[in-house]
């Protein structure tokens, strides 16, 4: 009697409804998701299928392509036997820390000057030819001059790491402080809220997706700026390997040192998602429609 009471109330139905949408809004992002990781395991064994096919049956040059076999095997003597330059831990070590000093004081410095320069457009008029001229150079030809000015240390791997970041986020950060909501930005001021506490509440929440989508691929530059570096000239780091390896042909040895570099950039990648996510819980999730 009472479940029929229940039923014929339209509340209770809306309910029900409202719960039936739910369920069938996450079973489609479950299905999504298990669609999406099938997809990228499937492209990742197909493409490297491929590679050892063709390296195997001769399809492809295995001395300049070399097996993927061939490179898992030179991964595991350089963890178990290091390299020609020491432990490969060491070596990974060193440029890590390059990349991640460089990264953390050029994201740093990115966001101040990008907001600072947000919030005054006189001082960003000034300031924006010489901005654009520093820009408009090539990173990689600054390695010779930082190695030259700096030595061969971990001075100059950190300064192009540095610049490398820089202009990334601080370009993010100019455009989320000028893309902020204005009429936000007017009610907080009606209602009394200082320039700091503006910038504070309103400007810096408001620029947060700029500002973390140039940290997801500002990280990759940091370790690009780090290799850079030491491809140029460096005692230790995993951009020395790849330069040993190009001179003695060792195609295996290359191609191990990029793929570890690769897993180290999608770890960080990894990490600032859930930065992000742990950041940014006001943001609304992201959903699917529903059919």
């Amino acid at each position: 009697m009472v479940e029929a009471v229940l039923q014929s109330n339209p509340e209770y139905q809306k309910a029900l409804a409202d719960q039936e949408i739910e369920a069938r809004a996450q079973r489609a992002i479950r299905k999504r998701r298990l669609a999406v990781r099938g997809w990228q395991i499937g492209i990742f064994v197909a493409i490297f299928g491929l590679w050892e096919l063709g390296a195997d049956t001769g399809w492809i040059d295995p001395f300049f392509y070399a097996s993927p076999s061939a490179v898992i095997e030179r991964l595991v003597d350089w963890a178990q036997n290091g390299t020609t330059e020491g432990s490969l831990w060491f070596n990974l070590w060193v440029t890590m820390e390059e990349a991640l000093i460089g990264f953390v004081i050029g994201s740093i410095t990115g966001v101040i000057v990008g907001i600072a320069l947000g919030r005054n457009p006189m001082l960003s008029d000034i300031l924006s030819v010489y901005i654009k001229a520093f820009n408009s150079i090539p990173r990689v030809v600054l390695a010779p001059i930082f190695i030259m000015i700096l030595g061969l240390g971990l001075a100059s791997k950190v300064a192009l790491a540095f610049i490398m970041v820089f202009f990334v986020v601080f370009a993010n950060a100019f455009q989320g402080v000028r893309e902020a909501d204005r009429d936000l930005i007017a009610n907080a001021k009606i209602l009394g809220a200082s320039d700091w506490q503006v910038t504070r509440s309103v400007i810096v929440p408001s620029a947060m997706s700029w500002i973390f989508a140039s940290l997801h691929i500002s990280f990759g530059f940091a370790i690009i700026g780090a290799i850079v570096g030491e491809f140029v000239g460096a005692r230790f780091g995993i951009g020395q390997l790849i330069s040993i390896a190009k001179g003695t042909f060792d195609s295996a040895g290359m191609f191990a040192a990029i793929i570890l570099v690769m897993v180290i950039t999608l770890f960080a990648e990894w990490i600032m998602t859930l930065i992000e996510n742990r950041l940014a819980k006001w943001r609304p999730q992201q959903s699917i429609d529903v059919q």
